[in-house]
């Protein structure tokens, strides 16, 4: 088992290497001088609705949103369920991704496993959110994902951006408030929000899986290794501002070699994300076919700070001067989960063997919410999973999805 984790963890650390010193394809010359906007918006033959949802036979819209500092995000959105037909007032439900992930982690599963086709078949109207970076979300009004500065960012602008104009673009298009489900980063950035006061008034319920907010005594011995070794902070001191976990090489000798019998590639995720209970093992082909996706080296050092910190704080420049310059104040303020309204409607399901959003902190933050109301905290916990079984565990519909969609149906 020890071997099994300890090469997994050197394939995942070479495709790290590979990816990040490798250059990015420079979008403009190869697509004939078209600005970084129309190079990159997704076509209607390759978007996430055409390659991912109308295969299943569900119908399903591509659209793009702005946000306040020019990133330009795609959003998709399943109106109605397989056969069709509408159901009344369906009410909206967005679901947002994790780290190096996008919105294809809640497709991955067969559509009767699906969180995203289950919620559309009960009636709900789904909307996939796609943070800046991802593969579908590179458009910028004026920048290229080659130029620096189109990475600096952490997820402090997720937080400030990129959550209000999702929240705000689907609740102007339904005219209803938003029922909320994050997965890990997912989790953190409403978070974040939510501490703040902010998309309160445009939201039903949240529902936390595999909540992230302190992360101080993660386990994962990739994530803490490369925390406590400041590799984030190397990366970004050699001017890599993109963080590119996707080698295509080696994606595609890690496809060749879990294609072989007797050859179990869900230990692959083990060293980081914790032993998964429930994956089938066919499940790491689809997922490497689409993930993972890029983020910033920026978002990167944000969460190794937090992780030696164990704080959940904005981003530390490490020079007073530099934090009085974006904060007023010589130390990052601190997002204070005691502030989360007692009355909002929470759906909080966590897992014993989760490295990366671990028990110890996962305990933490409910006693921030320890003054919450009653009948608005509903907390699951699952003994045997950890983070990838939320999801692409094939248990995960009966175990994690049906209680959540019973949540749903009292708010």
């Amino acid at each position: 088992m020890a071997n099994n984790i300890l090469a997994s963890s050197i394939l995942v650390i070479l495709l790290l290497c590979e990816s990040a010193v490798g250059a990015r394809t420079k979008l403009l010359s190869a697509n004939n001088g078209q600005d970084a906007t129309s190079a990159l918006a997704p076509s209607a033959n390759d978007g996430i609705c055409a390659t991912m949802v109308e295969t299943h036979g569900y119908a399903c819209e591509e659209h793009t949103v702005t946000t306040q500092d020019g990133y330009i995000l795609s959003m998709q959105r399943i109106p109605v369920r397989k056969s069709g037909e509408a159901s009344g007032n369906r009410i909206p439900v967005l679901l947002q991704h994790g780290l190096l992930m996008d919105g294809i982690t809640w497709l991955l599963l067969p559509p009767d496993q699906s969180l995203a086709f289950l919620l559309a078949d009960n009636g709900y109207e789904v909307w996939l959110g796609n943070t800046r970076g991802t593969k579908y979300s590179l458009g910028h009004t004026s920048l290229s994902p080659d130029d620096p500065a189109y990475w600096e960012w952490s997820w402090d602008e997720l937080v400030a951006y990129d959550l209000p104009a999702t929240f705000q673009y689907v609740h102007d298009q339904t005219g209803q408030k938003i029922h909320y489900v994050g997965h890990s980063l997912g989790t953190l950035v409403a978070l974040g929000a939510f501490c703040k006061d902010q998309q309160l008034n445009r939201l039903r319920s949240a529902v936390l899986l595999s909540p992230i907010a302190y992360v101080g005594q993660i386990p994962s011995p990739l994530a803490r290794t490369a925390a406590e070794n400041f590799i984030a902070e190397a990366l970004y001191k050699a001017d890599i501002r993109e963080f590119n976990p996707k080698g295509k090489a080696l994606v595609e000798v890690l496809k060749a070699v879990c294609s072989k019998p007797g050859v179990d590639c869900t230990q692959l995720l083990t060293a980081f994300t914790g032993k998964n209970c429930c994956l089938n093992s066919s499940i790491v082909d689809v997922f490497l076919d689409h993930e993972p996706q890029s983020t910033s080296t920026k978002n990167m050092v944000h969460i190794s700070q937090m992780i030696r910190d164990g704080t959940v704080a904005m981003f530390d420049y490490n020079n007073k001067n530099e934090n009085m310059q974006h904060y007023g104040q010589p130390n990052p303020p601190v997002y204070s989960m005691t502030s989360i309204p007692n009355d909002l409607p929470l759906f909080l399901s966590y897992g014993g063997a989760d490295a990366l959003s671990d028990v110890k902190d996962v305990k933490l933050l409910l006693a921030s919410l320890k003054d919450h109301d009653g009948d608005k905290l509903v907390v699951q916990y699952r003994d045997d999973y950890a983070h990838a079984d939320f999801v692409m565990g094939q248990t995960a519909k009966q175990d994690v999805y049906d209680p959540l969609m019973a949540f749903l149906k009292l708010q």
